[in-house]
């Protein structure tokens, strides 16, 4: 019994002995493959460079791309496109470089031909590179070898087919789309559009396509079209003392807001007699545009001992400049409530949001409007007689 259990103990120790040499393997291992995962470019980095149809391999300890093509002997001009870029940091262990040439091409969209040279690989970019209008979804390139060598040189031909811009009514939705097709009936092909017997199309399907047309299919009976219509943005204007008055800057621009609305729509005989709105939905709220104007007091500021003034705005406009000392309580409701009169160090009455109260020719400008005056940006809430004789004059209320 005993020999029994000397021998399975000596097993079980011949066990623990060989899985902590494993274990002890192990984390060398592992300690090796982290030093090196950490440290790649202790035996240099593998790149592999692309330049029009020749491959080259290095190793490399270079740290950004523009040092391995140096180490590579491979030049690049400023008008060559590198991908990734000069500037990347080299961090890996592999990268693949490409190095795209700058070369000439003739692009030809039918109404202009303009030769550049440049880098970039698709229609689209180079079109972009040239002064040409932005390819539309619908436009259709063609590359080709130039046959004129005289005048185009060793060129390359970028032809753009342009679609043609056209207004389609489809079942009472306004849609601004173009296409390539040169007739109705192959464009509603092209665009994938079923008509059924109850359909009517308001031009013949032999139509030729022109730029700017009309396009309505519409169904006979009722329908319910939605359509969407953009909610413009709304503009704040921020008064900022520390600038001049003319002084705009958009601190953050406005975004617009779109709405959906559903119509009942009714045809009849091919054309509308009816359209009342059944549902409008906003779906993405307008976000408000903040400008910062200037409302600093300029150097020829009015003030009390000079009593009235000649002053010329930022657009060139000469304006006589008076004061006057009245109750603006009865006129600071008109331009929205919740107004109040306050008086600024210098004497002037401005409003809640530090526009100072003019009073002004109403038919040069409305009530609530922003005018620049000589002591700051004012809003006009009121009027005299003064405006007869002097349309383009301002009386400022202060409390002197």
């Amino acid at each position: 019994m005993e020999k029994i259990f000397s021998r399975l103990s000596a097993h079980k120790i011949r066990i623990l002995v060989a899985s902590a040499l494993l274990v002890m393997l192990s984390f060398i291992w592992v300690g090796h493959v982290s030093a090196n995962s950490h440290d790649p470019a202790r035996n240099g980095r593998l790149v592999t460079i692309y330049d029009k149809s020749a491959k080259k391999v290095i190793l490399t300890k270079a740290n950004t791309v523009k040092d391995a093509l140096k180490v590579a002997k491979i030049d690049v001009t400023n008008q060559d496109s590198v991908e990734p870029a000069l500037d990347t940091k080299l961090v890996a262990t592999d990268y693949a470089v490409n190095v795209y040439r700058a070369r000439p091409v003739v692009v030809d969209d039918g109404n202009a031909r303009q030769k550049i040279i440049t880098a970039a690989q698709t229609a689209e970019a180079i079109v972009a590179d040239s002064n040409l209008d932005p390819m539309n979804d619908e436009d259709r390139a063609t590359f080709s070898v130039s046959s004129d060598i005289v005048n185009d040189g060793a060129s390359t031909i970028l032809k753009i087919e342009r679609a043609v811009p056209f207004t389609l009514e489809l079942y009472g939705k306004t849609l601004q789309t173009s296409t390539l097709a040169k007739t109705v009936g192959e464009m509603i092909h092209s665009k994938g559009i079923k008509l059924t017997l109850a359909d009517t199309v308001s031009t013949d399907m032999d139509t030729p396509i022109a730029a700017g047309m009309t396009v309505t299919i519409l169904r006979e009976g009722v329908q319910t079209p939605t359509v969407e219509e953009a909610i413009p943005f709304t503009t704040r204007q921020v008064l900022d003392f520390d600038n001049p008055v003319g002084f705009k800057k958009v601190q953050k621009a406005g975004v617009n807001g779109m709405r959906e609305i559903t119509y009942e729509l009714t045809a009849h005989a091919g054309k509308e007699v009816s359209r009342k709105v059944i549902q409008s939905v906003v779906v993405k709220q307008p976000k408000e545009q903040i400008e910062l104007v200037g409302a600093a007091p300029t150097a020829q500021a009015l003030s009390r001992g000079k009593g009235a003034q000649y002053w010329t705005d930022s657009k060139g406009v000469s304006h006589r400049e008076t004061y006057y000392n009245l109750n603006m309580n009865v006129v600071i409701g008109a331009c929205g409530p919740g107004n109040s009169v306050n008086i600024r160090a210098d004497g002037a009455k401005v409003d809640k949001d530090g526009y100072i109260l003019v009073a002004a020719h109403l038919g040069n400008y409305p009530r609530c409007s922003v005018v620049e005056t000589s002591m700051g940006l004012g809003k006009v809430y009121d009027t005299g007689g003064f405006a007869k004789n002097h349309p383009y004059g301002f009386d400022l209320a202060t409390n002197w």
